[in-house]
């Protein structure tokens, strides 16, 4: 089983195939992973297998990093597409994550404005208001709404503590559609059940809750690196291309990934 344990706090770039070009932020310790969920299809490996000793960069660490990194991509003259929040888990976890975001805008609009912020995170702490005011300012705001089902979201994504997906989901309407919906779909199966959830019954009350939302974009997506459980396998890019249809059918801009 192979994992990926990011560098921190500073990675890259790569090469993202919803992105382009990435320079990723890691607000998580780099010698294991802290996340609020514990997906089985996770790159980074289930949470207790790679539990941290290290503690997590301060916020002077990371503006620091970021400071000589856009330094040397500038004289490089390799700037990024775009600062993405991601790595060893959900960096929203981080007590000053909001003060983080803010010194990032900072130094994208000093060293390459053109450069969007970006956050990919699991939603589970938008409902602090500090998470959610940091949301508001960043370019793309990228949060997961891998299904509406709450035994599929038990089952499939683990969640940490309690998880009430109609909470969650008025959280995401409270940011006016400034909001990037992110949802993996997949199929196969673990320790005996079903994980599909590219059928009817899930893909039509994901895509009216979807509706509810108004987000300014949809990203559709599929298993794309090994995963930490056995017997789980890629969407279909048929199956993907039908439910991207079906969001821009909505109004809503899709794009689907493979």
């Amino acid at each position: 089983m192979s994992t990926v344990i990011y560098p921190s706090p500073i990675f890259g770039p790569v090469h993202s195939r919803r992105l382009g070009i990435s320079l990723g932020i890691n607000l998580l310790p780099a010698d294991g992973k802290v996340c609020s969920f514990d997906c089985i299809y996770c790159e980074c490996g289930f949470n207790e297998d790679h539990r941290p000793s290290l503690p997590l960069p301060t916020q002077q660490e990371v503006t620091q990093a970021l400071e000589k990194k856009l330094q040397e991509m500038k004289t490089e003259g390799q700037l990024p597409d775009v600062l993405t929040f991601a790595g060893n888990g959900e960096p929203t976890c981080h007590p000053h994550f909001a003060e983080i975001i803010d010194d990032t805008i900072c130094l994208r609009d000093k060293y390459c404005p053109k450069a969007k912020v970006c956050v990919l995170s699991n939603s589970t702490m938008i409902h602090r208001k500090q998470v959610h005011d940091a949301l508001m300012k960043v370019d793309d705001n990228i949060l997961k709404l891998d299904t509406v089902d709450p035994l599929y979201i038990n089952k499939v994504d683990h969640p940490n503590g309690t998880y009430d997906v109609n909470q969650i989901i008025e959280r995401m309407k409270a940011f006016h559609g400034h909001i990037i919906i992110q949802t993996m779909f997949m199929r196969g199966n673990c320790h005996g059940e079903s994980v599909d959830n590219t059928g009817e019954e899930y893909v039509a009350p994901w895509l009216e809750v979807v509706r509810q939302i108004k987000p300014q974009q949809v990203m559709v997506y599929t298993i794309d690196r090994e995963t930490p459980a056995q017997g789980l396998e890629k969407a279909s890019r048929e199956q993907l291309d039908v439910i991207r249809d079906r969001v821009i059918a909505a109004g809503i801009p899709c794009s689907a990934s493979y």
